[in-house]
């Protein structure tokens, strides 16, 4: 694995030997980062499930304000803290060592906000993604111009709504898909006013 544009270009990442992770392959983050395009620049972005943390630290590379990794597995956080620190990156970052749902909840203590949310839990774990994107509707971790981006496996459908997420756009690539969602537009107007 290494990070595909912007500052820290080229370099590679540390993964977790054996099955343990499924990270998200470069070709996927491309994807995902061409999609996103210049809005990841200053953006505050939230890698819950973060593995590796491949995908906060392209988004960090491309420029993105702060990035907050989310990872239980302590493992996988210690990747996380060996990847941030062979990319010489000191800043701009918070590593949780907790469940989502919990990381979740403590950033909404918080009064943490972002514009990009990015969730990508084991593909055979499904009540996460639904447990997961019910309560970013919820929960106040979300602006108007916000955007929530699952990872999933193409055998998995998600639904179209979670509450006030609406899904905008769903993109293949090989056995994984990424369904992107906003606040429906009715809910951006009640925060908006």
């Amino acid at each position: 694995m290494r990070i595909i544009a912007g500052t820290y270009r080229g370099l590679r990442l540390r993964t977790l030997k054996g099955g343990n992770l499924r990270p998200t392959t470069d070709q996927m983050r491309e994807t995902l980062f061409d999609v996103l395009g210049p809005s990841v620049e200053g953006a505050t972005f939230l890698d819950a499930y973060a593995g590796t943390g491949a995908v906060g630290m392209e988004a960090l590379s491309r420029g993105a304000r702060d990035v907050v990794f989310i990872e239980h597995h302590r493992a996988a956080a210690q990747i996380i803290r060996q990847n941030l620190a062979a990319l010489k990156i000191d800043s701009g970052y918070a590593l949780m060592t907790c469940a989502v749902l919990t990381g979740l909840e403590r950033l909404e203590r918080g009064n943490e906000r972002f514009d990009v949310v990015f969730l990508d839990p084991p593909y055979e774990e499904i009540r996460e993604y639904h447990h997961t994107l019910r309560q970013l509707a919820r929960g106040v971790l979300l602006q108007p111009s916000s955007v929530v981006i699952a990872e999933h496996s193409k055998h998995v459908e998600l639904e179209e709504n979670y509450l006030t997420l609406h899904r905008t756009r769903l993109l293949r690539h090989g056995d994984a898909q990424l369904s992107f969602y906003r606040l429906a537009p009715d809910n951006n107007r009640a925060l908006s006013s």
